[in-house]
């Protein structure tokens, strides 16, 4: 009995030290779970922040008290093209086939120079036929001036026989009929004539029209037509038929139009210097004023359009170029004696985001922070930004690409 007693106490299982060992086991496990836990969670959100961005840092100053407009400064900048004030396609007047076409591309022409011809033909029969009953007319005017002149002595002599009762009354009366007749025959005659030589006009005219010629003088930019085509001043009409020989440009009348954001349209005026620099030639600048803002606006783009005279002649500028116009600044007038002095304070042009209005964006700096703020914007003068509104001296502002940077911008200040 003993001996089975004591056999099973043996397959029993001793629960008292195997839960010691595991309840000292336990916290150290979890412990090391969380703190592995922990640095992976720091780790994640330090490498997930975005990278500093270095920014270099500008201190607003005051406006002189002498500050202004620099004469010859650049207020605003607009595109546009080079245009021709004065161009025109050349056409006859009628509907023909081209003979002959005397033009070439890039040919200088003067004023009344021949460029085409168009089948005459037709106009030639007709002139021809005009001239020939103008010569009719004036031998049927011949003839009855002739037979008037005959029919006037007897008319004297009859009137004379009749005062003195030597021929009776009807045979006078026969003899005045008959001179009326011959007078009014020569007033028909008159009028016959007339209208032959307007006939003739019209005809020479329809002629002359066969002949293209150059309203002005310039350049040939386009070689429209050629021999055998049909012209017509009225319209196209389908197939191979044109409006016109050609296109001649007056290479003096070039000036320069651009669109300007009504926005800053109060910046420009008519006579204000200019720069004008073409896309072709970037380096080369040429002088130029404006010669007026054209008095509507397109809703479409927000924008009205200025005429710049181009003051240096050069066979370098093209019509239908691009460009670019630099509206300069006027020379400044001096402040009157006791004037306010001017408002508002500079800072680099680079440290305003959306200078494209009257107003812009500047980012503030503020210890370890960055403050956005809206401003008034003035005067730009080169690299500097006058700002009416919004900055008082003293401010320190960011300098660099402001479009990377918002209020919760992570950066880093640069010398």
């Amino acid at each position: 009995m003993d001996d089975k007693s004591s056999q099973l106490r043996r397959l029993q299982i001793d629960r008292t030290v195997a839960p010691a060992r595991g309840s000292s086991r336990l916290p150290w496990v979890l412990g090391g779970i969380l703190l592995l836990g922990a640095v992976g969670a720091g780790a994640w959100v330090w490498l997930g922040q975005p990278a500093a961005v270095p920014i270099r840092v500008a201190v607003a100053s005051k406006v002189a008290a002498d500050a202004g407009p620099t004469a010859g400064a650049s207020l605003l900048d607009a595109s546009g093209y080079v245009v021709a004030r004065r161009q025109a396609t050349v056409s006859a007047k009628i509907t023909g086939k081209v003979t002959e076409v005397l033009i070439e591309e890039g040919q200088h022409v003067e004023r009344d120079q021949v460029v085409g011809r168009l089948d005459d033909s037709n106009t030639r029969a007709a002139l021809e036929q005009a001239q020939a009953q103008v010569k009719q007319a004036q031998a049927q005017l011949r003839s009855a001036r002739t037979s008037f002149a005959d029919a006037r002595p007897i008319y004297e002599r009859s009137q004379k026989q009749s005062a003195a009762g030597l021929v009776s009354r009807e045979s006078f009366d026969n003899v005045k009929s008959g001179y009326d007749a011959q007078q009014t025959a020569v007033d028909v005659a008159e009028q016959v004539l007339a209208v032959a030589t307007a006939n003739l006009g019209i005809a020479q005219r329809n002629e002359d029209d066969t002949v293209v010629k150059a309203p002005f003088a310039g350049v040939i930019t386009v070689k429209a037509a050629q021999p055998g085509e049909i012209v017509s001043p009225i319209s196209a009409g389908g197939g191979f038929t044109r409006t016109g020989i050609g296109t001649i440009v007056d290479m003096d009348s070039l000036e320069g139009e651009v669109d300007v954001n009504e926005n800053f349209i109060g910046r420009v005026h008519a006579g204000q210097a200019a720069t004008l620099k073409l896309n072709a030639y970037p380096d080369w600048q040429i002088p130029g004023s404006v010669i007026t803002v054209i008095p509507t606006a397109d809703r479409s783009k927000a924008t009205l359009k200025v005429r710049v005279a181009i003051k240096q002649k050069d066979p370098r500028i093209l019509p239908e170029m691009g460009l670019r116009v630099a509206f300069l600044a006027d020379a400044p007038v001096a402040a009157a004696p006791g004037a306010a002095p001017p408002a508002g304070v500079t800072v680099p042009a680079d440290a305003v985001q959306g200078a494209s209005g009257e107003t812009g964006t500047v980012f503030v700096l503020h210890d370890d922070r960055l403050e956005r703020r809206q401003v008034r914007l003035g005067q730009r003068s080169g690299d500097s930004q006058t700002v009416l509104a919004g900055l008082s001296a003293g401010d320190r502002v960011a300098v660099g690409d402001l479009s990377k940077l918002s209020e919760e911008t992570r950066f880093k200040v640069e010398n």
